[in-house]
């Protein structure tokens, strides 16, 4: 990795990675802070100059959703400053431009990005599995083969396995007993027994835990044939799961427009 000098006379390294784009923010008056989740780096923040100026090279690559190969100035390892630079970018699929018009879509990528920034809270500590999953998850949209709603859903199942915290379907979440368990328990981890059922779970209907298995399994045949009062409860189920581990909501969840059908 070569060193780039900078104004303050440190020199700091040059190194390639490919990325999603998760967000970005204005900076100033001509920049712009992306936060990317890297191949091989983990999530980091950089610093993208002059893309905001209408002659900027490379501020169309730099957008949300896309999947870029980038040259980095700073340190992998985190010395120094926290905020890289980014020095090229190339284009390998803006996804985004493919769903820009769509919102359902739109919401369904803003909520896949928004839970992988969040299910990668420490910077730089690399997630392989999640940046596939991510990378997947945001092809599957823009090529439209499912139902945004299902592939968003599939998204946060699978990410959650990759978190340790993947919702029982096939055995009891308590006692481990196998089969399919007519309750779910959030609190509980998912599919309960009617031995240790605790108060308060839900009963869903047989057809949504087969969907949740579906999805997790990527049974799509399955998935794309279920109806739309199963992936309302799905998506209800996988939410309150997902977000009764993060301790937290997700902003984008709210706002996924789910009306889509095919």
């Amino acid at each position: 990795m070569a060193p780039v000098p900078t104004g303050s006379g440190y020199r700091r390294q040059l190194y390639r990675d490919d990325a999603v784009v998760l967000r970005v923010q204005k900076l100033g008056e001509s920049d712009r802070i992306i936060t990317l989740l890297t191949r091989h780096h983990g999530r980091l923040r950089a610093v993208a100059r002059g893309v905001r100026r209408t002659m900027s090279r490379f501020g169309a690559r730099l957008e949300p959703f896309g999947h870029v190969d980038l040259q980095l100035a700073g340190s992998p390892e985190g010395v120094g400053s926290s905020l890289h630079s980014v020095s090229q970018v190339e284009a390998v699929a803006l996804y985004g431009k493919q769903f820009l018009t769509d919102y359902p879509r739109y919401t369904a990528a803003s909520a896949i990005a928004e839970t992988a920034e969040r299910l990668t809270p420490v910077e730089r500590e690399p997630s392989l599995r999640l940046f596939q999953l991510t990378l997947g998850a945001l092809k599957a949209l823009a090529a439209g083969e499912h139902a945004g709603g299902l592939v968003l859903d599939a998204y946060l199942l699978r990410a959650m396995a990759t978190a340790g915290w993947a919702p029982a379907i096939a055995e009891c979440a308590v006692c481990g007993t196998p089969g399919r368990h007519a309750a779910f328990s959030v609190p509980a981890g998912g599919a309960v027994c009617p031995d240790c059922r605790p108060p308060g779970s839900a009963h869903p209907a047989p057809a949504t835990l087969a969907l949740m298995s579906a999805l997790t399994a990527g049974d799509w045949p399955v998935a794309d044939a279920s109806e739309s009062p199963v992936r309302r409860e799905c998506s209800g189920l996988v939410a309150a799961h997902l977000q009764w581990h993060m301790e937290r909501a997700l902003r984008s969840l709210p706002l996924v427009d789910r009306r889509e059908t095919s």
